[in-house]
């Protein structure tokens, strides 16, 4: 059953939240550019792994986020402090994703 709700977590995450759809169609993209461009067995499981990071990063960033609404609905200084270090974890690591898609796909780009 809990692999039910884990779908269920998904689906939601992708229906309503506007970072995991953004997320989504950089992924659609992504993988179309990768399939255009045949890289190499190993790259696309760097790609697919980063795609995974930045997906889970965010969906943990919008559980938080949840939990925390849930948690007070004041608006309090370490409420705001929890979001924020939730959402720059997301931003780092789709920094670390963006400069990885570059290293992977601009040699063939350059080509």
């Amino acid at each position: 059953m809990s692999f039910v709700y884990a779908v269920w977590g998904i689906c939601y995450a992708i229906q309503h939240e506007r970072n995991v759809q953004i997320h989504f169609w950089v992924t659609i993209i992504v993988t179309v550019c990768g399939l255009y461009l045949r890289i190499t067995r190993i790259e696309w499981l760097i790609v697919l792994l980063t795609i995974g990071v930045v997906i889970s990063l965010e969906m943990i960033n919008t559980a938080i986020e949840k939990a925390v609404d849930v948690a007070t609905e004041d608006i309090h200084p370490l409420a705001k402090i929890a979001k924020d270090v939730a959402a720059g974890a997301v931003l780092v690591f789709s920094i670390i994703a963006v400069i990885i898609g570059g290293v992977i796909f601009a040699p063939y780009l350059i080509q």
